[in-house]
């Protein structure tokens, strides 16, 4: 895209949210006519009518199960107007990682037409800032495999839909031709075989590279640990222009090897490189030295990976991708100058039709996009061209301030609570914020965690936390029964510090797994048909989760219980409190 394009993609946006209201009326209009025949609205009694009040009057608020039986159908085979006018074309599968197992989601041209605005929207502030010009991008993206329905339709998750359309290939012609990958490897049935040869990929194209970015801040760190293991091997494959037998994928093998020949000087520079780093530091930028930044999702989920990515990153500067999810895309980040933790996403008004629930008044009716206030925090609605009508995403989100008329926003958390036993209400967020306390304890020891998840223990009489860690390296009993403590007390929601102190709620475990275990964790998702790109580790994981919980459960090497209450707990139990 020339700079005269970025410039009037810019102006494009800017017209679209002069007037967000306005919009917003004429794209739940647009939505309603499209699909008036949908037995789902037909059901409601709409009437064809497609104005805000009467849709809000009659549509109800759902979460997915309520959709469930209707996307089933449609899966099944139904081609009639279930949930939209026109018959749904594929079927998209969420991460999985939330519930336990993917969510069926209808999937049409139209998420392919606002994925490619979001995407030309952000590319363009972008792109103003940190100029690219004919650069290429290592980018670390996966397809993932696809299944297809009793009905017939190809399900798969939503964006191989979107890397697989005919539409996204002609339009994003000149973006995907930036990849250092051919589709062979983007595409390639062996995830691990697919990382290895993008990294290699990445480095025969070294001088060229001026982003390095995937879909999630998971992916891009496990792909800088995996090069950790594997650089040696690189290079011997580049000094030898011969491809490592570890890739026995013909037709990835095939791809890749045609872009290899023997380049012992580009083998020895990048071996004299790694040699000299220290503790990987500013690996990115030392060997990829034209890069302007370092891209993915980074918010929610993905935080508890952003200091382990601005190790291997150095100086570069770190960029959130725009916000959205399986169901569709909401926000476009038109500040890329924001770190992460501040990242901000402009709502397109025309890509779909937003409600905003007041998390203070969560009975109270739900406000229009126009009609949230700075500062306060809510869960987000959508209506879209899809055959979600008035779905509860599970987002909770923060307005950060607006742009022309529509809401900036920032992702907070999901709505789900990941840890409750009594009165105590301890979020995703709160999770990773105990994590990080205790883990800048084994930062003095040089250590850090490499990954983690919960669970709610209520076998016994009295439940308490266990969380799960997965460390670099062995770290000392007394290090560990210290972070334990630590994290007990970095849980400050008054119900959780009450019930503790009370002895409501049991001693905080800390339970720590081999190393390898959370890969165990990815693989068992991806062999249920998720992309590793799109891996999200489950931050909460219930007994029910049956593979994901014996994985966790076979892999304990040392256990530990906080005492950080003890005195407390005797007093109670003396009748002193």
């Amino acid at each position: 895209m020339r700079a005269s394009g970025h410039a009037s993609v810019i102006d494009e946006f800017e017209a679209l949210t002069e007037d967000a209201g306005r919009l917003q009326r004429e794209t739940l209009r647009e939505i309603l006519e499209q699909n008036g025949e949908a037995e789902y609205l037909r059901n409601f009694g709409l009437g064809g009518r497609t104005d805000p009040d009467s849709f809000k009057s009659r549509i109800p608020l759902v979460t997915h199960s309520d959709l469930e039986p209707y996307i089933q159908r449609i899966a099944d085979g139904d081609t009639s107007p279930v949930l939209t006018g026109k018959p749904v074309t594929s079927i998209s599968l969420s991460s999985g990682t939330t519930q336990g197992k993917p969510k069926l989601l209808p999937f049409n041209d139209a998420l392919i037409h606002s994925t490619m605005q979001i995407y030309r929207t952000s590319f363009a502030f972008r792109n103003r800032e940190y100029p690219i010009g004919s650069g290429k991008a290592l980018q670390f993206i996966y397809g993932s495999k696809q299944a297809k329905t009793k009905g017939g339709l190809t399900a798969t998750t939503a964006t191989t839909n979107v890397y697989r359309s005919e539409q996204f290939k002609h339009t994003m012609e000149d973006i995907r031709s930036q990849c250092c990958s051919p589709d062979e490897v983007i595409f390639g049935p062996d995830c691990r075989q697919s990382l290895y040869c993008h990294l290699l990929c990445g480095l025969i194209c070294s001088d060229e590279v001026q982003i390095v970015s995937s879909t999630f801040a998971h992916s891009l760190v496990h792909a800088f640990r995996t090069f950790e293991q594997v650089w040696e091997e690189l290079c011997r494959d580049i000094r030898e222009g011969v491809l490592s037998s570890r890739v026995t994928v013909p037709a990835m093998r095939a791809a890749v090897s045609k872009l290899l020949s023997p380049n012992p000087g580009l083998a020895d520079s990048i071996h004299s490189k790694c040699s000299r780093l220290s503790d990987w530091c500013g690996v990115i930028p030392e060997l990829w030295p034209n890069a302007k930044y370092v891209y993915g999702i980074m918010t929610g989920s993905m935080e508890p990976y952003l200091n382990k990515l601005r190790h291997y990153a150095g100086g570069l500067p770190l960029m959130s991708a725009d916000y959205g999810s399986s169901e569709g895309w909401i926000g476009a980040n038109v500040n890329p100058s924001l770190p992460p933790e501040q990242a901000t996403f402009a709502v397109l008004p025309n890509i779909g039709y937003y409600e905003f629930i007041p998390l203070e008044r969560p009975e109270a009716r739900p406000v229009g996009l126009t009609q949230v206030e700075v500062g306060k925090q809510y869960e987000v609605v959508v209506t879209n061209f899809s055959g979600l009508y008035r779905y509860r995403l599970g987002d909770i989100v923060r307005i950060a301030g607006f742009r022309n008329s529509t809401p900036e926003l920032q992702f907070v958390c999901r709505s789900g609570l990941t840890l409750s036993i009594n009165i105590d209400k301890n979020t995703e967020k709160d999770l990773q914020l105990a994590v990080e306390a205790a883990g800048r304890l084994l930062a003095e020891e040089r250590l850090e965690v490499v990954d983690f998840t919960s669970h709610v223990d209520a076998s016994t009489e009295i439940g308490h936390y266990v969380v799960f860690w997965e460390l670099c390296s062995e770290a000392a009993e007394g290090v560990l029964r210290g972070c334990c403590n630590r994290m007990d007390l970095s849980f400050v929601d008054a119900g959780y510090v009450g019930s503790r102190k009370a002895g409501a709620i049991g001693a905080l475990e800390l339970r720590v797994v081999r190393r390898g275990t959370f890969q165990q964790i990815s693989d068992h998702y991806i062999r249920l048909g998720g992309a590793m790109s799109q891996f999200k580790t489950p931050r909460y994981v219930a007994a029910s989760n049956a593979e994901v919980w014996q994985i966790l459960c076979g892999n304990v090497t040392a256990c530990y219980f906080s005492t950080a209450y003890s005195s407390h707990v005797r007093r109670a139990c003396r009748g002193g409190i």
